[in-house]
């Protein structure tokens, strides 16, 4: 493949800063983070391009756009903890770990679960831990955390997951229908009492589960 460093460095000015996204903190990770090596070998020529790729299992590494954007969005700060519902490749929570986050995310296909875990061993990123588990569960014993990232849609919130969520604290979350079609929404948590905010249409796969809201 091309060199990745240029690689990299024309999606964040053509896809991102393009687009928007202006974090520089959010826009150096993207620029760090080998993506190449969060996708089959095969597709390692794509993993720059302006699309989502898939990694198997019926599931995709999202868009670079949209990886950013959520990322930005989120407004993640160096030691605050995060909770990532679909590890799927492991890059949304390499990304939120770059941030300086401390990570923890869930995965329920077993194949992704032990390839992302392999993935953040080999590049020692050793302030991600993972879960083999149903997503809309949360991670409870682990709550409450200042930020959550959901990168599945479902037909709505789970409640276990806005219980985990600590005050003052943000989520976003995919919410739609079949078809991969959703709305991308912020849920946030100020003094007990829950605020939405619709952030326009997104696409991703179906988060599997309902325990809503």
């Amino acid at each position: 493949m091309v060199d990745p460093v240029r690689s990299r460095e024309r999606m964040v000015r053509e896809q991102i800063e393009a687009r928007g996204v202006s974090d520089p903190a959010v826009l150096s990770a993207m620029r760090t983070l080998p993506r190449h090596l969060f996708v089959e070998e095969a597709l390692a020529y794509k993993a720059y391009h302006d699309s989502p790729l898939p990694i198997g299992e019926g599931q995709t590494i999202s868009q670079p756009y949209i990886v950013a954007l959520m990322s930005e969005k989120l407004q993640v700060e160096p030691g605050m903890k995060v909770l990532e519902i679909g590890t799927g490749s492991g890059y949304q929570a390499a990304v939120l770990a770059e941030l300086g986050a401390e990570v923890y995310t869930v995965e329920r296909i077993k194949k992704l679960f032990y390839t992302a875990r392999k993935r953040f061993m080999d590049m020692r990123m050793f302030s991600i831990k993972l879960k083999l588990d149903d997503g809309t569960m949360g991670w409870p014993d682990e709550a409450p955390y200042d930020r959550i990232i959901v990168t599945a849609g479902g037909p709505e919130v789970p409640m276990p997951l806005v219980d985990q969520l600590a005050e003052g604290g943000r989520m976003l979350i995919p919410v739609g229908g079949e078809k991969r079609t959703q709305e991308l929404f912020m849920i946030e948590k100020q003094a007990g009492e829950i605020q939405k905010t619709n952030l326009g249409a997104v696409a991703f796969v179906d988060l599997v589960g309902s325990h809503g809201w």
